[in-house]
């Protein structure tokens, strides 16, 4: 690679931290190159893990890729707040799927007392977690465990999953941009997600700051597909905008009171 090209990509990096995406045509403009000399670059920071092209420019790769395990113990007060918020969603009486995933299990764990529904899940921590909400009947989904996802994966997964109809699925997010739209990191967990999109009545997603406007290598669906995203309280409002102009139901999540 020539100086000039290194030195180039490296200021598309640092325009891709500072703006959040990058658009082909427009880098064009901005270094007084072409079009295919900029998609080279972009497809050479892709393959160096460094973005996720997408069409027309590139999106930062989703900082959401590491264990379970590790997930757990992040951000844990970001992610009582908005799964406090997804678990207001939750009508009496309603049949809910929770996707794998922390904010997820903070949600299941957000479950108010006395209320009565039916909740499917894949994931063993989620599935616990209900099990201390007497009034909530839980059905855990089986399949091979995956340690990375924290959830059952796989085929006969998959089946039992399509075989559902929930009234709301709760559907863990590793990246959303609302032009992008939804993807993952692992193509069996893209799998369930997409099964979960198609088979709901209505779709919500909490998502952390860090996690929006990002991708990653398994495409999902479209932000259009979810009917309401959780966004943080202190989530920039242009990005709200671009979910709401695209029909999708925005709500803030709330921290907890102090005292």
């Amino acid at each position: 690679m020539s100086i000039l090209a290194a030195e180039r990509q490296q200021q598309i990096l640092e325009r891709l931290g500072r703006d959040g995406r990058v658009l082909a045509a427009a880098l064009a403009q901005a270094f007084s190159t072409s079009e295919d000399t900029i998609r080279r670059d972009l497809r050479d920071l892709a393959e160096r893990g460094l973005c996720r092209r997408v069409y027309g420019g590139a999106l930062p790769v989703s900082p959401a890729s590491a264990s379970i395990l590790v997930r757990v113990g992040e951000a844990i007060d970001r992610k009582a707040a908005l799964g406090r918020a997804l678990a207001a969603l939750v009508a009496p009486g309603s049949f809910i799927f929770i996707d794998s995933g922390s904010t997820n299990l903070a949600a299941a764990k957000a479950f108010p007392g006395g209320l009565r529904v039916t909740a499917a899940t894949h994931d063993p921590a989620i599935a616990t977690a209900l099990l201390a909400k007497p009034e909530v009947a839980v059905w855990l989904i089986g399949g091979r465990i995956d340690p990375h996802i924290g959830a059952a994966l796989g085929g006969r997964t998959l089946g039992d999953v399509e075989a559902l109809r929930p009234d709301l699925a709760f559907l863990g997010v590793c990246a959303l941009d609302p032009v992008g739209g939804i993807a993952a990191f692992d193509p069996e967990d893209a799998e369930i997600k997409r099964a979960i999109l198609r088979n709901s009545r209505r779709v919500a997603a909490a998502v952390l700051n860090e996690k929006l406007e990002t991708s990653a290598p398994f495409a999902v669906g479209s932000a259009e597909s979810l009917d309401t995203v959780v966004l943080e309280a202190g989530a920039a409002e242009p990005v709200a905008r671009a979910f709401a102009e695209r029909g999708v139901n925005v709500r803030r999540a709330q921290p907890a009171q102090a005292g």
